[in-house]
């Protein structure tokens, strides 16, 4: 269950995972929009061919989406396995994932190929690290679409160059309670980076978990883009860390009653929405992060903040549940676990 949460992660009060994605597109075949399905199958086909030479330790798992129901694809992206965009269109999309789920590639989404390392806590090093190995794999095999001037060539232009996306789900409870959350964000985008949701684009900022990218991917290389990424990570650490120091000397009490109050909420209740129960898994994890909660682990918190979204709950219970039944299992497995 959600095996990529496991093991060791660096700054984990704050930082909830660390995210490495590279686009590529391979030469003399079409971007997957304009591809019919004849030529998707024989790339699909020629990137598997490769996959099955991969060393190591690790082996991976094809799966296509047309095999999976509708839960089970939204339950992927919930782990964050893959993408939204991956299950658009499911006739020609597929993905390999590795078995430790720290590595998924992704086949004809938006671009040919999405490498995706997922991470606990804060690491971009060893996300480049296997990334860049996964990577180098696959091009010394793959004829990759490449410009000399313009770097790797991708279906959107945003992409262009490096293809490089990386991120960090950040916990930001406390700056959002001091109000100061708004003009961080806009400071954020002044600077060149995205802050979005806990699926990406387009989804709501949950239980008060954030996704700081990169936006541009032209005209630097992948090294210095992540060194930038990280200097303001550990910027963001510092504004979160002080914001929470501020809380405690000033509502101390306000505070512990929150978090204890969620607490018990979430021992107790028979019914829960999704959203309900994020903002009061925030509320535990912050106090578990300030040190109010001491018998609870934060991968505790972490993993049921994953688990308890409306796909994963059904594939939990093995059957397609209406809202109020998912309400009430909901309540059951968080009861469970706490």
């Amino acid at each position: 269950m959600v095996k990529w949460v496991e093991g060791p992660a660096s700054e984990s009060d704050v930082v909830v995972s660390t995210r490495i994605r590279l686009a590529r597109n391979l030469k003399d075949y079409r971007f997957p929009q304009m591809m019919n399905m004849e030529e998707s199958e024989r790339l699909t086909q020629t990137i598997l061919n490769v996959m099955k030479d991969i060393t190591g330790n690790m082996n991976y798992r094809f799966i296509r989406i047309n095999n999976l129901t509708p839960v089970e694809r939204v339950a992927y992206i919930e782990e964050h396995l893959i993408s939204p965009g991956l299950v658009q269109r499911p006739d020609y999309s597929s993905f390999l994932l590795r078995d430790d789920e720290n590595i998924t590639i992704m086949i004809n989404e938006e671009d040919h190929l999405r490498i995706q390392v997922l991470l606990p806590g804060l690491n971009f090093e060893e996300g480049w690290k296997l990334i860049s190995q996964v990577d180098d794999f696959l091009e010394n095999s793959l004829d990759y679409a490449f410009h000399q001037e313009f770097g790797y060539l991708t279906a959107c232009p945003t992409n262009t160059g490096t293809g490089l996306r990386a991120s960090v789900m950040v916990h930001l409870p406390s700056l959002t309670a001091s109000g100061h959350i708004k003009n961080f964000i806009n400071n954020l985008n002044k600077i060149g980076l995205a802050v979005r949701g806990i699926y990406g684009e387009g989804s709501e900022a949950a239980g008060n978990l954030f996704q700081i990218s990169n936006q541009m991917t032209l005209g630097e290389r992948e090294e210095e883009i992540i060194k930038i990424l990280k200097n303001i990570v550990n910027q963001i650490l510092e504004r979160e860390r002080s914001a929470r120091k501020n809380l405690m000397e000033t509502k101390r009490h306000e505070v512990e009653d929150r978090v204890f109050r969620s607490l018990g909420v979430l021992r107790y209740s028979r019914m829960i929405s999704s959203k309900e129960a994020m903002g009061l898994l925030s509320n535990v994890r912050m106090g578990i992060e300030m040190g109010i909660i001491d018998d609870i682990e934060l991968k505790k918190i972490d993993k049921l903040m994953i688990t308890i979204q409306p796909a994963y709950i059904q594939k939990y219970a093995k059957r397609e549940l209406q809202q109020n039944e998912r309400n009430l299992i909901r309540a059951d497995y968080i009861r469970e676990r706490l």
